[in-house]
């Protein structure tokens, strides 16, 4: 399988244009790489300065001397018409067919998302098939994004419901409702419900696994920008997805000694940009790139933006071993034991932080965005004491749970 990076940033930020330089970069080195757009915004034809189709086509630059350089933009439209458009299909003649009143059915089966799923189902598709090295994926808007990547966790959860896993259960009762043709119908639609399945564990799999997958976040110095980011990257970890770097893009130049108003003006905003990346402390290396005076358009252009961005350093990443976000620490006996877990994860002073216990699961809610965290089988008999947050993450402090010990 190739490996995947994707961009995004807050919208306006040049991500597409640093995916487009990226993979031009890793071309131009020797190794076939595929830019990609997910974004409904298509901007990626107009940074290469070529014309782009849903499928791959190579970038032709032989004067820059860059072969292997592939590019395309997906259409999610086309891939909602051409792989949903059965399942859903299907799911309407069972739900029909087990009483659900036809608008409802109509309804149930229209899923929000479902275009940004197949979009991203497309990009393994590629890394899986391809004849290319890498796949560098220029992402939409950072909201979008952080959408899109929860989506094959929340879609799987909507099949579970709509199709739980002990099918013989659902078969044995269209089968008193409906007759032997709807469990017909049934068993079609849960063969197809079950290759659906089957590809968003994949996903899920290729998101979660560093070695494979990365982010690489974009974003302008301003402080707004700058505070989107941090929750970007908190989302991401919460999401158990890898950040391998930031990039701070239109970095206006230093006047030096130069005297005169637009000197003053250009050392005024170069200060306020150099404040904002200083106060973007605690997520590694920012890699910076300069506003240049033309805008960058085509291959040899953007080949002179990933010079400045990479210089001599590999524009990949290193590959990375998988890192539990979870350590659990403490010792005693029965009702004395104490124990903590901390939970890794970038915070920032103003997050909003809630932890509520499910179950057998920590319900962890930053900023709005929940995921349930499945505890340790030793805090499973254990009640929360207590919680402290600070820059790094979560302690969360349990003791046995005297009930369960009668």
């Amino acid at each position: 399988m190739s490996q995947v990076l994707l961009f995004t940033g807050k919208g306006g930020v040049g991500k597409t244009t640093l995916a487009a330089a990226t993979a031009a970069s890793l071309a131009a080195g020797g190794r076939k790489a595929l830019v990609v757009s997910t974004d409904p915004a298509h901007s990626l034809a107009d940074a290469l300065d070529v014309r782009l189709g849903s499928s791959p086509s190579e970038v032709d630059t032989p004067e820059m001397g860059v072969g292997g350089l592939y590019a395309c933009q997906i259409d999610p439209r086309g891939l909602v018409d051409e792989a949903w458009g059965e399942l859903r299909g299907h799911l309407r003649t069972v739900l029909a067919g087990a009483g659900v009143d036809e608008l409802d059915a109509e309804e149930l089966t229209v899923l929000p998302g479902v275009e940004e799923l197949l979009a991203l189902a497309e990009v393994r598709r590629l890394a899986v098939s391809g004849p290319w090295e890498v796949v560098v994926v220029d992402c939409g808007p950072t909201a979008e994004t952080l959408r899109l990547l929860s989506l094959p966790e929340a879609f799987a959860g909507y099949l579970e419901r709509l199709f739980p896993t002990h099918r013989r259960v659902v078969r044995g009762l269209l089968a008193g409702v409906a007759g032997t043709g709807s469990v017909e119908k049934w068993d079609a639609t849960a063969d197809a419900l079950s290759r659906l399945a089957e590809r968003l564990d994949a996903l899920r799999s290729m998101l979660a696994d560093p070695s494979t997958c990365s982010v690489r976040l974009v974003l302008t110095p301003e402080r707004v920008v700058a505070a989107e980011t941090r929750r970007t990257l908190t989302a991401l970890a919460l999401q158990g997805i890898r950040v391998d770097g930031v990039v701070a893009n239109r970095l206006v130049p230093s006047p030096g000694a130069a005297r005169g108003a637009a000197a003053t003006w250009l050392r005024t905003r170069r200060h306020e940009q150099d404040a904002v990346l200083a106060e973007l402390t605690g997520i590694g290396e920012i890699r910076t790139v300069d506003h240049r005076a033309s805008e960058p358009v085509g291959v040899p252009a953007l080949l002179e933006v990933a010079a400045q961005l990479y210089g001599d350093e590999d524009p990949l990443p290193a590959s990375a071993a998988p890192e539990s976000m979870l350590e659990v620490s403490g010792s005693g006996r029965g009702l004395d034991a104490r124990y903590s877990l901390r939970i890794a994860l970038p915070l920032a002073d103003d997050t909003d932080l809630d932890l509520a216990r499910v179950g057998d699961d920590l319900a962890l809610t930053v900023d709005g965005r929940r995921r349930l965290v499945a505890l340790p089988s030793l805090l499973r008999r254990c009640i929360v004491t207590g919680a402290e947050m600070d820059s790094g993450g979560v302690t969360v402090e349990f003791r046995p749970d005297p009930s369960l010990w009668r």
